[in-house]
């Protein structure tokens, strides 16, 4: 959908205000609404589906779903090796004991 593609485009802080303002048109609508003076209710929806696409470009930024707004990647560059403490290597080197699941004997 080319509108999901347009929101995942912008910056967080476009986005939040976008989302402000929508719920800002909903509020405005809605009070339309219940004065009488709306002339399409269905724009009551439209804006609904707004403020819901906003927040799910949000929300998956935040469990890192979808990368946020394009970035450029960093030049890569040579891993860091960590030092193996001496305890560690004799452990992962040792297999470990087996329990075994036998009935106590009474």
């Amino acid at each position: 959908m080319r509108v999901m593609e347009d929101l995942r485009a912008l910056e967080a802080d476009e986005l939040t205000a976008r989302l402000r303002t929508a719920r800002r048109e909903l509020y405005e609508l809605r009070f339309k609404h219940a004065v009488g003076q709306l002339e399409n209710a269905s724009q009551i929806g439209k804006v609904r589906h707004d403020i819901a696409r906003i927040m799910t470009v949000l929300r998956q930024r935040d469990f890192g779903i979808v990368a946020s707004a394009p970035v450029e990647e960093p030049v890569a560059s040579k891993p860091v090796e960590k030092a193996v403490e001496p305890q560690a290597e004799e452990a992962a080197e040792k297999p470990k004991a087996r329990r075994s699941r036998k009935k106590e004997a009474e």
